[in-house]
């Protein structure tokens, strides 16, 4: 069996992405509206959320930001401040806006501790590297895979409900969101060829006894 995946030291060694498009940070009400409109013009959606970490067992939160890019711009949803608003969560909702996204399920299992509220339209990141043999399951890791850049981790496990979020975590949760719309054009583009990736490889299975 063929496979690509890559280890973690190549991943570090890669130059870093980043996220140089505009941020459009949403933190009451009064801009829902319009960034809402503009993601429904948007033929390609990518989506991404950050929760509060937990370093506490048993300790859960709920989401704290949504991030929704277009090709050009991102907008940031603070969660925690606004809640989950008509608007926002019927976009999220509706089949005929094609948004993507990578281990969807997690996110919304989440998002739904603010109020329930069921994906509508996503594509599933995973899923769709799976069918191009690509055996990673993290957005950092078939990133680097794609396009031969890191996207830092190192704002993950700030925090995501302080009062004001510092230009990079905005700048790290755009990309994380803007990253998926990149995957996603790039394997349904017809250009990606498994065979043809440096880290593809065979892999071994051990025989059981």
């Amino acid at each position: 069996m063929f496979q690509i995946t890559i280890e973690k030291d190549k991943v570090n060694k890669m130059p870093v992405a980043n996220f140089d498009r505009a941020i459009y940070l949403i933190d009451s009400m009064a801009g829902i509206n319009a960034a809402v409109a503009a993601l429904r013009r948007a033929p390609l959606v990518g989506f991404d959320t950050e929760t509060r970490p937990s370093f506490k067992k048993g300790e859960f939160h709920k989401t704290a930001l949504v991030q929704l890019a277009t090709e050009s711009e991102c907008f940031l949803f603070r969660t925690n401040k606004i809640g989950l608003p008509n608007r926002l969560r019927d976009f999220l909702e509706d089949d005929h806006c094609l948004k993507v996204g990578l281990s969807i399920h997690d996110d919304f299992r989440t998002l739904s501790r603010i109020e329930p509220v069921t994906p509508g339209g996503f594509v599933e990141l995973q899923t769709l590297a799976a069918e191009h043999q690509i055996a990673e399951m993290s957005l950092q890791k078939i990133y680097a895979i794609l396009f031969g850049k890191k996207i830092s981790k190192s704002q993950r496990l700030t925090n995501w409900e302080a009062p004001e979020l510092t230009a990079s975590q905005q700048r790290y949760a755009a990309l994380d969101a803007w990253a998926c719309i990149d995957i996603y054009k790039k394997l349904t583009s017809g250009e990606f060829i498994a065979e043809q990736s440096p880290y593809y490889h065979e892999v071994i299975e051990e025989k059981q006894d």
